[in-house]
């Protein structure tokens, strides 16, 4: 008569366990946002019952995967263009907002010798390179920094030159580790990226107006979003997380409500 007993405490022990689970948030975040959702989700989770699993990447990368089934129910990309894309594809996407924004920033290694300058028509980044040297950049095919690049450098008249000696990387950070490994003397990344990265100096921002607005948009991925994805999307345009953003050198947009 003992046995029946023991495998009701049991099994009641275990759907005790499974109630008390916390929730899991899938967060698809673009590689520039990697040291500062850390740290937000760090800060939410000592106040939630929830776990927060977050994936870094290109925006491109985050966005294809998205589409082709991978779990997500908050997704934060380094541009519009992404964004719009998955709603082209059918995902559903709700809430969306205009998060942060950020600068684009060149940048060398600590000990390259290079003075600062602005990166603009009047200093030919060729002019800095030897022969045989490459720019680090994330691939304009599809990494929104490479993209931003791009416009910059052909609203300099410098692309024409400058394509051919591009090292294309699969994400931003991948182009920040060129120039931090020292592969590359010079490196396009944002200016966060800049911050972030060790052994790198800031030579200069591009002027704003050589390229669009760098904008990252955050939404709720998902037909039927949970209670406590939605939750946690609000509080990263909260004033807490707000203070966080800007400690790592992102700047807050004005317009953040949900649109």
């Amino acid at each position: 008569m003992l046995r029946p007993f023991v495998t009701l405490a049991a099994a009641t022990l275990l759907s005790c366990n499974v109630a008390s689970a916390a929730e899991r948030i899938d967060v698809q975040a673009a590689a520039s946002l990697t040291d500062v959702m850390n740290t937000l989700i760090e800060q939410y989770e000592q106040n939630h019952d929830v776990d927060i699993v977050p994936v870094y990447a290109s925006s491109s990368t985050l966005a294809r995967q998205i589409a082709q089934g991978a779990p997500a129910d908050v997704y934060l990309s380094a541009n519009e263009k992404w964004m719009d894309w998955l709603e082209d594809q059918g995902e559903p996407v709700h809430e969306r907002r205009d998060l942060l924004n950020n600068r684009l920033a060149l940048i060398t290694a600590d000990d390259s010798g290079i003075d600062d300058f602005t990166p603009d028509s009047d200093h030919l980044l060729a002019h800095y390179l030897d022969k045989g040297d490459r720019i680090a950049v994330g691939d304009p095919a599809h990494v929104p920094a490479g993209i931003y690049t791009q416009q910059a450098l052909a609203h300099q008249g410098q692309w024409q030159t400058l394509e051919p000696r591009l090292a294309r990387a699969s994400d931003v950070r991948g182009a920040l580790a060129l120039v931090e490994r020292g592969e590359t003397p010079l490196g396009v990344v944002y200016a966060t990226d800049a911050m972030a990265g060790e052994h790198v100096h800031q030579l200069g921002l591009f002027p704003a107006n050589s390229h669009d607005p760098i904008t990252y948009p955050a939404a709720l991925i998902g037909k039927e979003p949970s209670p406590q994805a939605r939750a946690f999307l609000q509080w990263l345009g909260s004033d807490k997380a707000a203070s966080t953003f800007k400690q790592y050198g992102f700047e807050v947009s004005e317009s953040n409500e949900a649109s």
